[in-house]
C-alpha cells in the first residue's frame, strides 16, 4: 500500500476511479495491473474487472486521472476514464474482431481451394503461380486480420514484458516471411494457408468472447436515470423556478407534483400522499407519506402535490449509493479468473523457450537454418492455444443457447461459471416468488357489487385498481353505469349510481397485503388483494433442493407477509431488509464458504444481484435488475431458474472434458514437432482440428434445449 498518513497524523482523504483497458487479456494482465500500479504513490486499492475489461482504483484525491493513466501506459495498457467511454469501447472491439474474423474466413477458404491443387502433387509453373496466388490473398488477410494480435504483441514489447499474443505474432509472421522466401525462390513448400487458418480459429475463438461480454451492464445509467431529472424550486418570496437535478442543493425547498419522480432525497415538510417506492423496498403496493417523513430520488409521486426539504442530492442520494454499491460489488466479482486464462502467465515464455531450443538444437545438429527454422515455426504454431482458448466461450455459447429455448438469456458467458458452483440461492418476494400483480378476493361480492366494483375500477390508474378490473373482466362482469366519477389523488374513486354515493377508497382494515375498501351508501366491504406465486415455485425449489442448492427468502416487504410465503414454500425467511442487508447478508455467507444465487427483481435488488457469487431477474424485473443480473429468465414460470444451475454444471463438466483433450493434444503433439515430425501446414491443421473437436464437444449441449 502506498498510502500515508498526513504529516497531521489525519488519513488522507481517498477516491475512487474507473478506467477503461481494453488491452486486458488474460490473468497475466490482470496480475500486472494490479502488481503495477499499487507501486504508485498515493494509490490505495486496485481491482481489475476482466470481464468489463475495467479497472478500478482507490487512491488520494491528489493523484489525478492523467497520472493514473501515464502510469498504465508505462505498464503498455492504454487507458481511458469510465465517463468518457460508456460503453463504446467494447462494442467497438467486437465489431473489429467480426471483421477481422470474416476477411480472414474468405482468406481461408480462397487460400485452403489453391492449396487442393499443391497437395494433390501440382508441380513446376503451375504449383509456383499457386503460390503467388496464395501469396496475394494471405499477405493483405494477415496483415488486416492479424492486427489485434500484432499490436498487442507490440505494446507488449515496447514496455517490455510478453503476453499470449507475443509468440502467436511470431508464429504467423515466421510462416508468412518463410512462405514469401519460398515463394520467390520457388520452393516447394509455403504455409500460407496454415498462418490464415491459424489466424481464422484464434479469432473465432476471440470473438465469441467478446460476444459474451458484451451481453451484459449498462446498469448504472439505467438506475440513475430513475432520478428525477429537475426540480422546481419554491424560493422565500413564494416564486418558482425550475433547476436542474445537478443545480440542487440542500437546504432547498422542492414542489413535487404528481406523477413527477422525486430529483433529490429530502423530508415532506407539507402535504399527505403515496409514492411508489419499490426501488428501495421492492414493496409493489404504493406506501403513503406524510409531513416529517423521508422520501428519496427516484420514488414516484402518486397522490398529491407535496413540498419536500432538500437533505442529499446528486451522488449522495441513496439511489446515487445503491449505484455505487452495484459497481463496487461487481468490481469485487470481477477479481473472479476464467479457468481458461490461468495458464496464460506460462504459455508465452514456455512457448518461447521450446522454439528457440528446437531452432538451436536442430542447428547444432546440423540441419540447417532452413529446417532449424521451419520446426521452430511448427512448435510456434501447433503449441497455440486454440482449443484452450476456445474450451471455455465455445461451451459458453452453447449452453447459453439452449437456455434461451428454456426461457432463460445469459448475458455474460462467465456466469455459467459461477452459477454451477452455486449452493445457496436467496429469492426476493414480489415479482420473483410472486407475480407481482395483485389479485383481488371477490368470492364474497355480491353481483351488484362486482358490477359497481368494476364500473369504478375501469375509471383509475391505480395498481389495485387496474388488478381489480381484470378480475372482474375475466369472470364476464358486466360494469356499472356510474355517474359522476372522480379520482381523487390518494383517497379513490367516487361516484353515483341511482341516486346512491359509491367509492372505491382507501382501506383501513389491517389485512395480510394491501386492500381497499369498496363503498355503497355508506356500508362498507374490504377487498383483500394477494400476490400470487409463481405457478411452479414449489416444484422449482424442489429442483434445487435436488441438486444441494438451500433455498430461501429475503425481501424490503412486511416481514409478516415474507415469514407466510416462506412457510408455505418451506423454506427460510427474512423481511425488512434494506439493500446494504442484503449486501451483509452476501458478505456473511461467502465467509462461511458458500456461493450464493441471488434472485430478485427491483431497483433495491440491484447491489445484491450485482455482488452475489451469481444472480438472475426475472423478465418483468426493472431495467437496472436485468442489467446487473448476469442473466434474465422469460415467461411467469420459476423453473428457468433451476435449468440454469442443471445446465451451468453440465456445461463446466464438458468445459472440463475440453481442457482435458487440450492438454492432452499437446502432450502428444509438441514432442512430434521438436523432432521435425510436423511441418507448419499439418500443425496448423492439428491445431485446427483440435479446434474443431473442441467445439464439437461443445455442440453436445445443444440438447439441454430441447
Amino acid at each position: 500500500m502506498s498510502v500515508h498518513a498526513t504529516i497531521d497524523g489525519t488519513a488522507p482523504h481517498l477516491v475512487d476511479t474507473r478506467f477503461t483497458v481494453p488491452g486486458i487479456r488474460c490473468a497475466g494482465c490482470i496480475a500486472t495491473i494490479e502488481r503495477g500500479l499499487a507501486k504508485v504513490e498515493g494509490v490505495d486499492t486496485v481491482r481489475v474487472n476482466f470481464s468489463a475489461k475495467r479497472v478500478a482504483v482507490r487512491h488520494v484525491d491528489s493523484l489525478s486521472e492523467d497520472a493514473l493513466i501515464d502510469a498504465l501506459e508505462d505498464l503498455g495498457y492504454e487507458a481511458q476514464p469510465v465517463a468518457a467511454n460508456p460503453l463504446a469501447t467494447d462494442d467497438a472491439e467486437a465489431k473489429s474482431l467480426l471483421r477481422a474474423l470474416a476477411v480472414a474466413g474468405f482468406g481461408m477458404m480462397n487460400i485452403m481451394l489453391l492449396s487442393v491443387s499443391v497437395w494433390s502433387g501440382a508441380g513446376g509453373v503451375t504449383r509456383e503461380l499457386f503460390h503467388w496466388l496464395s501469396a496475394l490473398i494471405a499477405l493483405p488477410v494477415i496483415a488486416y486480420s492479424g492486427r489485434p494480435f500484432f499490436s498487442s504483441a507490440l505494446m507488449a514489447l515496447r514496455h517490455r514484458r510478453t503476453n499470449m499474443d507475443v509468440p502467436i505474432s511470431i508464429g504467423v509472421i515466421l510462416a508468412s516471411g518463410l512462405s514469401l522466401y519460398e515463394t520467390v525462390i520457388g520452393g516447394e513448400d509455403a504455409y500460407f494457408d496454415g498462418a490464415v487458418m491459424l489466424l481464422f480459429f484464434l479469432l473465432a475463438g476471440r470473438a465469441l468472447d467478446a460476444s459474451m461480454r458484451n451481453r451484459t451492464r449498462a446498469g448504472i445509467g439505467a438506475l440513475l436515470s430513475r432520478m428525477g431529472k429537475r426540480a422546481h424550486i419554491l424560493g422565500a418570496d413564494g416564486s418558482t423556478r425550475v433547476l436542474d437535478a445537478d443545480d440542487l442543493e440542500p437546504g432547498m425547498l422542492m414542489q413535487v407534483a404528481v406523477g413527477e419522480a422525486l430529483a433529490a432525497d429530502g423530508i415532506i415538510e407539507k402535504g399527505d400522499t403515496a409514492i411508489d417506492n419499490a426501488m428501495l423496498t421492492g414493496e409493489s403496493a404504493p406506501q403513503p407519506a406524510a409531513t416529517g417523513d423521508e422520501v428519496h430520488a427516484g420514488a414516484i409521486n402518486l397522490g398529491n402535490p407535496v413540498e419536500v426539504r432538500i437533505t442529499a442530492v446528486a451522488s449522495d442520494t441513496v439511489l446515487a449509493e445503491i449505484a455505487r454499491l452495484m459497481d463496487e460489488a461487481g468490481q469485487s466479482r470481477s477479481q473472479y479468473v476464467r479457468i481458461a486464462d490461468r495458464a496464460s502467465r506460462l504459455y508465452a515464455p514456455a512457448v518461447h523457450s521450446l522454439a528457440l531450443l528446437a531452432f538451436i538444437g536442430w542447428m547444432v545438429a546440423g540441419a540447417g537454418w532452413h529446417f532449424s527454422l521451419t520446426v521452430a515455426i511448427a512448435v510456434l504454431i501447433i503449441t497455440c492455444p486454440c482449443a484452450m482458448g476456445l474450451a471455455v466461450p465455445a461451451a459458453q455459447v452453447v449452453a447459453s443457447g439452449a437456455l434461451a429455448k428454456k426461457g432463460l438469456l445469459v448475458k455474460d458467458g462467465s456466469a455459467l461459471e459461477r452459477l454451477a458452483e452455486v449452493d445457496t440461492a436467496l429469492f426476493d418476494k414480489t415479482g420473483t416468488l410472486t407475480l407481482g400483480e395483485p389479485v383481488p378476493d371477490i368470492a364474497a361480492l355480491s353481483d351488484e357489487q362486482k358490477a359497481i366494483a368494476l364500473g369504478l375500477a375501469q375509471a383509475s390508474r391505480h395498481p389495485l385498481s387496474l388488478g381489480l378490473s381484470r378480475a372482474l373482466a375475466a369472470e364476464g362482469v358486466v360494469p356499472a353505469e356510474i355517474e359522476s366519477v372522480v379520482e381523487e389523488s390518494g383517497s379513490g374513486v367516487t361516484g353515483r349510481i341511482s341516486g346512491r354515493k359509491v367509492a372505491l377508497a382507501r382501506s383501513f382494515v389491517a389485512t395480510e397485503g394491501p386492500s381497499t375498501a369498496l363503498q355503497i351508501d355508506g356500508a362498507s366491504t374490504t377487498i383483500a388483494f394477494t400476490d400470487q406465486l409463481r405457478p411452479d415455485a414449489r416444484e422449482a425449489l424442489a429442483q434445487l433442493s435436488l441438486m444441494g442448492v438451500e433455498s430461501r427468502v429475503i425481501s424490503g416487504d412486511r416481514a409478516s407477509a415474507v415469514d407466510a410465503l416462506a412457510a408455505r414454500l418451506g423454506i427460510a425467511g427474512q423481511g425488512e431488509i434494506r439493500p446494504e442487508g442484503k449486501l451483509a447478508l452476501l458478505e456473511e455467507l461467502r465467509s462461511r464458504g458458500l456461493h450464493p444465487l441471488m434472485v430478485g427483481d427491483g431497483i433495491n435488488d440491484g447491489p445484491a444481484l450485482a455482488a452475489a457469487h451469481a444472480s438472475i431477474a426475472p423478465g418483468t424485473a426493472s431495467d437496472v435488475s436485468q442489467q446487473a443480473a448476469d442473466a434474465v429468465f422469460l415467461g411467469r414460470g420459476l423453473m428457468p431458474v433451476a435449468h440454469a444451475v442443471r445446465v451451468a454444471r453440465r456445461t463446466m463438466s464438458i468445459v472440463r472434458q475440453n481442457f482435458g483433450f487440450a492438454i492432452g493434444y499437446n502432450i502428444l503433439a509438441v514432442p512430434l514437432a521438436l523432432l521435425g515430425m510436423v511441418t507448419p501446414l499439418i500443425a496448423a491443421i492439428a491445431m485446427s482440428l483440435s479446434s474443431l473437436v473442441v467445439v464439437g464437444n461443445s455442440l453436445r449441449l445443444a440438447k439441454e434445449g430441447r
